[in-house]
């Protein structure tokens, strides 16, 4: 039988999933039912040095919803923990204390010049702190950049401050978390590899505005009829993690963590195949609750039976080599071919392919779906809007 425990960054965790920061880690109560249910990580909320302003403003939480699709996504303005240092190094203590070898306390920290970042390091690290992520894909301090702007998206504010917190933590491994809001991720990474980091975090959520009313024109989430941007977690941000993800492994080679999108087991083993050794999990714990943990462990377990795998170990990467460039890919000539046992007649297919398509699929005397083959080239319209797996397919 395979076996879920992963070795990473020098840590032994039992299985593949820790929970990012984020509101769900920011009371040790919080921390140790995760623990309890079978998380094999945490990474306590993003803390800073003392007389540090946390001015949190609520109502902080908005969902993103298309049709009848509830929460495809989530936009939190919430920033960093409300609790200092001197709080959250006794929370550390108190985990490890508790909890031992047995799981994985990683710490998130913030600064704003070169004596906080390294004293929070340190101070963690002395409390227990198993491993150190930074937070540079907030906008905290400008760090000598344009106001406002997140660290990492300055190449050379992230090696600086890297080699900085690299220099207080000394053997305890340190992780960048980078934003995919930058025009060269991979060579943020490497300016994060050159400043000594031990890996990267890919990536944060996605800057973004959640809607507007449009009877009052007030933003959301609405705090006396004004707004700010938020920050995009969900699966509407998966496809872009993973390219985040398989651009960094491709690019630097780094050891990463990936998180942003991923909900279930299945999108973990496609995190894991594009070069993340862990998966950090936010919105689908805070959505469904901690016990969802059963649900990816079992998973996982049935799909490392189900390929001959030994452990997780065995995905990480596995998928890089069929990514490719565009003008490495094969050029076929695929058609598409509707199952009419499976259609229930509901015309999506006919009117995307005749409206956005090439006018391919005709309807018969008795509403059923044909494919003109001459007309079609393949595109995948058709199979992309259909609602029933497994009706329409393009193959060659």
């Amino acid at each position: 039988m395979p076996k879920l425990n992963i070795k990473f960054a020098g840590k032994n965790f039992i299985n593949p999933y820790i929970l990012a920061a984020s509101p769900c880690t920011d009371e040790v109560e919080f921390i140790d039912t995760a623990f309890e249910a079978g998380w094999a990580g945490a990474i306590t909320k993003t803390t800073s040095i003392e007389g540090s302003v946390v001015d949190l403003a609520y109502p902080m939480i908005t969902g993103f919803n298309v049709g009848a699709e509830n929460l495809i996504a989530m936009g939190n303005i919430d920033l960093i923990s409300q609790y200092h240092i001197d709080d959250i190094e006794k929370r550390v203590k108190k985990l490890k204390k508790k909890w031992g070898d047995k799981r994985v306390v990683i710490s998130s920290l913030m600064g704003t010049d070169k004596k906080s970042w390294q004293t929070v390091t340190k101070r963690l690290i002395d409390a227990g702190a198993d491993m150190i992520e930074c937070s540079f894909s907030c906008p905290q301090g400008s760090m000598g950049e344009d106001s406002g702007k997140m660290l990492a998206q300055s190449a050379d504010a992230t090696e600086k401050v890297t080699a900085w917190v690299k220099e207080a933590a000394g053997k305890t491994p340190v992780f960048i978390k980078i934003t995919p809001m930058v025009t060269d991720i991979v060579e943020i990474s490497q300016r994060v590899k050159n400043g000594g980091a031990d890996g990267v975090t890919a990536s944060n959520t996605i800057q973004s505005l959640m809607g507007i009313n449009i009877h009052t024109f007030e933003p959301n989430p609405s705090i006396h009829g004004k707004s700010t941007y938020s920050g995009l977690c969900g699966p509407a941000i998966k496809p872009i993690t993973l390219r985040v993800i398989a651009e960094i492994s491709k690019g630097v080679g780094l050891p990463l963590m990936g998180t942003g999108g991923c909900s279930n087991w299945i999108d973990s083993v496609e995190f894991m195949s594009v070069g993340a050794g862990l998966v950090q999990m936010c919105m689908a714990p805070m959505r469904y609750g901690f016990r969802i943990i059963d649900d990816l462990t079992l998973g996982m377990l049935y799909y490392l039976e189900e390929m001959g795998f030994d452990s997780p170990k065995d995905i990480i990467g596995k998928a890089l080599g069929n990514l490719v460039g565009h003008d490495e890919l094969a050029r076929i000539k695929p058609k598409s071919h509707i199952n009419t046992d499976l259609c229930i007649k509901c015309d999506e297919c006919y009117i995307a392919c005749h409206d956005g398509g090439h006018r391919a699929i005709e309807l018969d005397e008795n509403r059923l779906p044909k494919v003109d083959e001459d007309e079609c080239v393949g595109c995948g319209l058709c199979k992309t809007v259909c609602p029933v797996q497994g009706c329409i397919e393009v193959r060659e």
